[in-house]
């Protein structure tokens, strides 16, 4: 999770950085490559990769970057690496990648040169990928570098192509109770920028005491309430679009390249999905 760098970097760097991500970014392949990824319950698929970068509270600077393998379907970890790192760019939202890529870039490399026999078949990044100010997130960005199949996970809903966070959507997410539950982020392009499920913060008020958790037993008659509201096939549609926080991304009318400052909660420009090269789709938009 990380925190802010100290001063906005000089308007030539951002020009800089935005060259930078437009060249990537043509190379980013958004379609089903492997053959696991087109399997439904992908056979084929053996080891997969999560990659994150966590700062200590307070510090924006030195940071711990992550890389672990899990084995498939299993998910036992075969491999795990922590280095404490030194993060000399600032965070600007929508460059997160100019900040944390080269540590985790670096990581992946290692991984090759120690244990080939380990390498991920698929990474989890912490991020966006093509749910980004130019569709060129932290995701495509590493995807990019590793020519490995990336996938973007994000807390937050990222406000690009007409996306937001209103009433709407919300009662979409609300009706995403069973297991396996997803909808489509698409953007007023008619382009699906992510998928949105909310399985693992249930699970987490659930075992973890947090609020709105159900109590043992009630489970049952809460998922029959769930089944009333949202029906299969269709949910409410409210009118009344309720604007997010300004630090969830520009709202309609702002310049989507103007730099920000603003503390990123796993990523400030966060939302869901990510795509590098040979992307499959995943993300957690709540």
């Amino acid at each position: 999770m990380a925190a802010p760098g100290a001063g906005a970097p000089p308007e030539e760097t951002l020009s800089l950085w935005k060259r930078e991500q437009a060249r990537l970014k043509a190379r980013v392949v958004d379609w089903d490559t492997e053959a696991w990824q087109r399997n439904p319950d992908f056979s084929g698929l053996q080891r997969v990769g999560g990659v994150d970068v966590s700062f200590v509270k307070g510090d924006s600077v030195n940071a711990c970057a992550s890389l672990v393998v899990l084995s498939y379907p299993e998910l036992k970890v075969v491999y795990e690496e922590c280095r404490m790192v030194n993060l000399k760019a600032p965070y600007v939202s929508g460059f997160l990648a100019f900040r944390e890529v080269p540590f985790l870039a670096e990581a992946v490399q290692r991984l090759q040169e120690k244990e080939p026999s380990l390498m991920p078949q698929v990474l989890l990044v912490d991020g966006n990928g093509v749910l980004h100010q130019r569709g060129f997130g932290v995701a495509c960005h590493l995807g990019i570098l590793t020519d490995l199949p990336c996938v973007g996970v994000a807390k937050k809903l990222l406000q690009v192509d007409g996306l937001e966070k209103s009433d709407q959507h919300k009662e979409k997410v609300r009706c995403l109770r069973a297991a396996g539950a997803t909808f489509p982020l698409v953007g007023d392009s008619g382009t699906i920028l992510g998928m949105a499920d909310i399985r693992s913060r249930e699970y987490i008020r659930r075992n973890q005491g947090l609020p709105g958790a159900p109590a043992l037993g009630q489970e049952r008659t809460l998922k029959a309430q769930w089944q009333e509201v949202c029906p299969p096939g269709g949910s409410a549609e409210p009118t009344d679009k309720g604007r997010p926080p300004e630090h969830l991304g520009p709202g309609p009318g702002a310049d989507p390249d103007a730099p920000t400052q603003a503390p990123r909660d796993s990523e400030a420009e966060t939302g869901p999905v990510g795509v590098g090269p040979r992307e499959g789709p995943c993300a957690i938009c709540e």
